[in-house]
């Protein structure tokens, strides 16, 4: 008896979104105007180069980055939450699927101790180059045409699913954690007896609530969430059942 939590990043696991965040380390705080309207619908990656090639050549470094990014808050209760997870890793496979990157996420969780709770870690590849510059590139390249186009979650997810299967790891339901519209693809891919769990008031609870009412519903359970707890609440149920 094994359980697979999914985890969104952005808004879902930390309260803000990660590639904004890094803009205070700018000058003033803010991007020029040319450089923000620059971004083009699901060209996100595309434009978060850009914004990191505007702090390269204002003489942010990696540690002021560093720095700026460890001090985004975790969600309410997400602290108790991954807590509880690493505690009862025997019954949890943990996993993140995010649009964010590889660098701000693993600065976030190793400040916290959290690394340690999560399987794998699937988002978009992040290096610094020789002159010090983040660089970031697409995750993979897909052909659906719902999502943007360096990351279709339900790919990853089918994909990770795919390869436990080969090693033998099977899952009693699948929990999925997000927030976003880009979450709505993996969370339409999920089978009956899974469990989709949209944040309270973000764009996931909004779609899913809009299929219901066109009569196209998603075949999973929904539950939604506004603190950590609430999910917590629900493993807890689930490992006395």
């Amino acid at each position: 008896m094994k359980f697979l939590l999914v985890f969104d990043f952005d808004h879902t696991i930390i309260d803000e979104n990660s590639d904004t965040w890094i803009v205070k380390c700018a000058p003033e705080r803010k991007l020029p105007n040319e450089l923000r309207n620059s971004y083009q619908p699901g060209h996100w990656t595309e434009y978060m180069g850009r914004v990191f090639v505007y702090l390269g050549d204002n003489g942010v470094k990696e540690e002021e980055m560093k720095r700026t990014m460890t001090t985004i808050p975790f969600t309410a209760g997400m602290i108790d939450l991954l807590g509880f997870i690493g505690e009862n890793k025997e019954l949890f496979d943990c996993i993140i699927v995010s649009d964010s990157n590889t660098v701000f996420i693993d600065w976030i969780l190793k400040a916290a101790d959290f690394h340690k709770v999560f399987d794998e870690v699937f988002t978009n590849p992040a290096t610094f180059s020789s002159t010090g510059y983040l660089t970031v590139q697409h995750f993979h390249a897909h052909h659906c045409a719902k999502c943007p186009k360096n990351l279709c979650k339900r790919k990853v997810l089918k994909e990770f699913l795919d390869k436990q299967l080969e090693r033998g790891v099977s899952y009693t339901q699948i929990i999925y954690i997000g927030d976003g519209g880009n979450d709505l693809c993996p969370v339409m891919f999920l089978k009956k007896n899974d469990i989709a769990m949209p944040r309270q008031g973000y764009t996931l609870e909004k779609r899913i609530s809009q299929l219901a009412q066109s009569l196209s519903p998603v075949q999973c359970s929904v539950l939604v969430w506004s603190s950590a707890i609430d999910i917590m609440s629900y493993l807890k149920l689930l490992i006395k059942e």
